[in-house]
């Protein structure tokens, strides 16, 4: 298994997939994404465009669907939610599916939705990513940050650095590029203060500004949820 990391999706190469591709968006699609399937989503569908998500999202019974919408870390107007995985309680979840738009996060998942295998991770899962990655050994994977509209994410590359970190100490891979190193680095630097490191992030003050204090909070806890979400059509997650 070699391993890269990728801070943005226009960093990745082009006219190129990996055998897996693990897109990561902690502050806060991919947080949003495991937690809304942890409590009872029937799937999660992510959309790049705002517009997209409308139209298809008016074929799927109203009963049975949720629009989330964020667009600058604030909920959209007119969605049932923004992008917050406190927002994702069990009865409102139970067997529906999220309709997910966000600033970055979704569209990471359409860089590599042709990919054989896409999951998505965050810290909040990371144990759980880490072992699928070691018991399925596929030979290429992409940790593909979202970033923030095309820059560097700090929260993102502290991620890769703990799924990079706990994937040594069970498996053997190669490190295919010299980010991987970096981002090992940088978690073990901070990984006794996760949530200090989320908050002096650009994108964690940003919510800060938004009152999301306790959403960086869960978001920057390690290892509370045992699933991994796994695309099963473009776009379309589900739980492993």
């Amino acid at each position: 298994m070699e391993v890269f990391l990728y801070h943005t999706p226009e960093l990745t190469p082009p006219d190129s997939l990996p055998d897996c591709a693990v897109v990561i968006d902690v502050l806060r699609a991919t947080s949003t994404i495991a937690t809304a399937l942890e409590n009872g989503a029937e799937a999660v569908q992510a959309f790049g465009s705002l517009s997209d998500l409308m139209a298809h999202s008016e074929a799927w019974p109203e009963s049975l669907r949720l629009r989330a919408g964020e667009r600058g870390g604030a909920k959209v107007e007119g969605y049932d939610l923004g992008n917050s995985p406190l927002d994702c309680d069990p009865q409102l979840m139970a067997g529906k599916r999220l309709f997910l738009s966000t600033t970055n996060g979704t569209r990471a998942l359409q860089r590599v939705e042709a990919a054989p295998q896409v999951a998505t991770a965050a810290l909040i899962n990371r144990r759980a990513v880490t072992e699928f990655l070691a018991l399925t050994q596929p030979k290429t994977v992409w940790l593909l940050g979202s970033g923030w509209e095309g820059g560097y994410s700090l929260e993102d590359t502290v991620c890769a650095g703990a799924v990079a970190e706990l994937l040594a100490e069970s498996c053997s891979y190669q490190i295919g590029n010299d980010e991987v190193i970096a981002a090992r680095a940088l978690f073990r630097q901070w990984q006794g203060d996760l949530l200090e490191l989320l908050k002096q992030a650009s994108h964690g003050r940003r919510l800060l500004g938004l009152n999301g204090d306790a959403d960086i909070e869960y978001c920057a806890t390690l290892d509370i949820l045992n699933l991994v979400p796994i695309q099963k059509s473009p776009g379309v997650l589900i739980k492993k």
